[in-house]
């Protein structure tokens, strides 16, 4: 399909102002491309990031509101109307998801918006397949990157959904051998069919090749993505969601290529930029390899201890009213917020204790993993919620050196960034990833429903060291429990 700045050249000659439109829609796909910029710069900082969501926001309604008015005013009113109809649709399901989901389930929209996004770069590039071949090695190399690319993304990014949701029947299919050698298979079928497809596009001896060519690539990268996404474990799926949403980015700037609309190019560069970056950020932060993630090769390993010998005879319990008791007179309070807050909806309670606490003359901080939750800044944006000051959020390199320091620590529903055995057991599966180091706090407070795994699916010693206290409870309850004992002296 023809893009909407590839126009007859008697047709582009249409003028406004003196300047014709394709020069005034070029102008106004930069200025959205500024705003895109600067809209990702705004969301690199909490206090800025309502206002890069806005600036975002604006740049893509500048963007598309500029492609109606160029449809208009070449009366192509079939592609006017798809459009208008499409961002209609769009607007209402993304507001109803903005409304609905939950904060638990943010991990998961994220992962099914990187999969819509690559399937809309699969489905435009096909529809340029089916209607016309494209004029240049450039254009075909393109469509090969939008097929392979998209459909890998799709598919990985619904897997990934899957995982987040902790369907049982994908331990099952995890657990088959031989997925390593199947996924070079088929990223070798995926790489022959686009080289096929771009030379059979430039000799164009057998035109009515091409559709089916572009047909099985897609189907070929489909099962590609299941495959590189499917031996990663829960506990990775923060790195997959990043590396997802870089490969969604790279199909759209390669459709942007496609049908020769610039802002589509540069919008999807920024976003493949930027979840590189991010990736590569998570990586460090998991202590993983950028090639294990690229190639599917996040599978754990190492060994681990038996729960009932690193638990049996060492658990001590705790209640609210003993926990007040040690907060009374606490001088620096470090509280680690995990998945179990989120699934709890605890922020708001955590607000109130960090009032109360501070009431009494204690510093309040939090430790942020990178990659505690389910997706990069989870916690950011569930403690942000309830509005709780950001220079309160301490990073993990910066809050590590302080937990020497630190009266009392107060885990909600976190495990694996917090278990010393990434630090001195070499065979672990999480060996040498970064953790917070909160065993090093004079009195530790896990707070958690059960004495179950994280993500790793490995026991956390942490739980019977001399200076951890067990509180069993939802993490929301628990904390207004908390809340109450301190208040009630």
């Amino acid at each position: 399909m023809p893009g909407v700045s590839s126009l007859p050249v008697a047709v582009s000659a249409v003028r406004f102002s003196g300047v014709s439109i394709d020069t005034w829609c070029n102008l106004a796909y930069l200025v959205a491309s500024v705003l895109f910029i600067l809209g990702l710069k705004g969301l690199g900082h909490p206090k800025r990031a309502v206002r890069g969501n806005w600036l975002g926001a604006l740049g893509m309604a500048l963007a598309i509101g500029v492609t109606l008015w160029k449809l208009y005013t070449y009366n192509r009113m079939p592609l006017f109307w798809a459009v208008l109809v499409g961002m209609g649709v769009g607007s209402l399901v993304g507001w109803l998801l903005a409304v609905r989901v939950k904060m638990t389930g943010m991990p998961q929209m994220v992962a099914l918006l990187n999969g819509f996004g690559g399937l809309a770069s699969v489905l435009v590039a096909g529809a340029d397949v089916a209607t016309s071949l494209q004029p240049s090695l450039q254009g075909n190399i393109a469509v090969a990157l939008s097929g392979l690319i998209g459909a890998v993304t799709f598919t990985g990014s619904v897997l990934a959904y899957a995982k987040l949701e902790e369907y049982k029947f994908l331990k099952k299919l995890a657990a088959l051998p031989g997925k390593q050698v199947f996924n070079v298979v088929c990223g070798a079928v995926a790489i022959a069919l686009s080289v096929w497809l771009v030379v059979e596009s430039q000799t164009r001896d057998h035109p009515e090749q091409y559709d089916y060519i572009y047909t099985i690539l897609c189907v070929v990268s489909a099962v590609l993505g299941v495959g590189l996404v499917l031996p990663i474990g829960g506990a990775d799926m923060p790195v997959v969601i990043a590396l997802l949403n870089s490969y969604s980015g790279l199909a759209a700037a390669a459709t942007g290529f496609v049908i020769d609309n610039d802002v589509l190019i540069i919008a999807g560069a920024l976003v493949g930029a930027s979840g590189i970056i991010l990736t590569q950020i998570m990586c460090k932060a998991m202590n993983r390899s950028l090639m294990n993630v690229l190639l599917g090769l996040m599978d754990s390993g190492g060994s681990a201890a038996d729960a009932d010998s690193v638990y049996a005879g060492k658990i001590k319990s705790t209640t609210a009213d003993e926990i007040a008791m040690i907060c009374d007179g606490a001088r620096r309070v470090v509280i680690v917020p995990g998945y179990g807050l989120a699934v709890a909806q605890a922020q708001h309670a955590v607000r109130e204790l960090t009032s109360v606490l501070e009431a009494r003359g204690t510093e309040v901080l939090f430790a942020i993993h990178p990659v505690a939750g389910r997706m990069p800044g989870h916690m950011n944006v569930l403690l942000a919620e309830a509005e709780i000051p950001y220079d309160k959020l301490k990073e993990m390199d910066e809050i590590n050196p302080q937990f020497a320091e630190t009266d009392v620590a107060i885990v909600i529903g976190a495990n694996d960034v917090v278990n010393p055995v990434a630090r001195i057991d070499p065979k672990s599966p999480i060996a040498g990833m970064p953790i917070l180091d909160v065993d090093k706090a004079r009195t530790v407070i896990m707070v958690k429903r059960s004495l179950s795994p994280g993500f790793a699916g490995i026991p956390n010693p942490l739980f019977a060291a001399d200076n951890c206290l067990m509180y069993f409870a939802d993490g929301k309850q628990a904390v207004l429990d908390i809340v109450t004992a301190i208040k009630s002296g």
